[in-house]
């Protein structure tokens, strides 16, 4: 999975982020929590569910899906070890996987799949090396349990065309549940520059 930042040294538990971006996009970062970014997905979450998070960056959103989801499993998943090695210090309690989601195999990682949700946040879809897209979906299906659902949003501003992910989202086997032009419910049609996608298996 190709980044679309270039990863920079972040200090140890308690000092102030730096992930490459402006100051006022990490302050954002930094603030960020599932009701204020992504309210219509709290009623996905229950006690003893199991999660993976994509994209976890230093594992701010992913403690807090821990703690609704105790005492399920919550896996975090970036392809930076340096925001994993973040998320250790900072957030005990999850696993933190440093991993490229184009070469997911979570039994080589010692984590077993079936989860009940993946998150894929962040705007992971869309750092995506295009070759890599529909692959990236085909292991994210392989990691749900029977029932389990995909949670995904992504900006228009990249290259990855919402009608191409809905081609790649098919040919990995996988159905859209429901679209969403923001993680607040708005509707999403021809003219949203955003998509929130749930996502599950066929």
């Amino acid at each position: 999975m190709t980044e679309a930042f270039e990863p920079t040294s972040i200090p140890a538990a308690g000092v102030t982020y730096t992930l490459g971006y402006s100051g006022g996009v990490t302050r954002v970062l930094q603030e960020r929590t599932l009701a204020t970014c992504a309210s219509f997905f709290l009623p996905y979450l229950h006690p003893g569910m199991t999660v993976l998070d994509c994209g976890c960056g230093p594992g701010s959103l992913t403690l807090e899906i821990a703690e609704r989801v105790a005492p399920g499993q919550v896996v975090g998943i970036d392809l930076d070890p340096v925001l994993i090695e973040a998320a250790e210090l900072d957030h005990p309690g999850p696993t933190w996987l440093a991993a490229d989601l184009s070469e997911l195999d979570l039994d080589a990682l010692g984590v077993e799949p079936g989860f009940d949700v993946v998150v894929c946040a962040g705007n992971v879809m869309g750092f995506l090396d295009p070759a890599t897209r529909q692959q990236v979906l085909e292991h994210l299906a392989s990691t749900l349990a029977d029932g389990g659902r995909i949670v995904t949003g992504f900006g228009s501003g990249g290259d990855y065309p919402f009608d191409e992910f809905f081609a790649d989202v098919d040919a990995a086997g996988l159905t859209v549940e429901l679209r969403l032009s923001t993680w607040d419910l708005r509707p999403f049609t021809a003219e949203s520059d955003f998509l929130v996608a749930v996502l599950s298996k066929r």
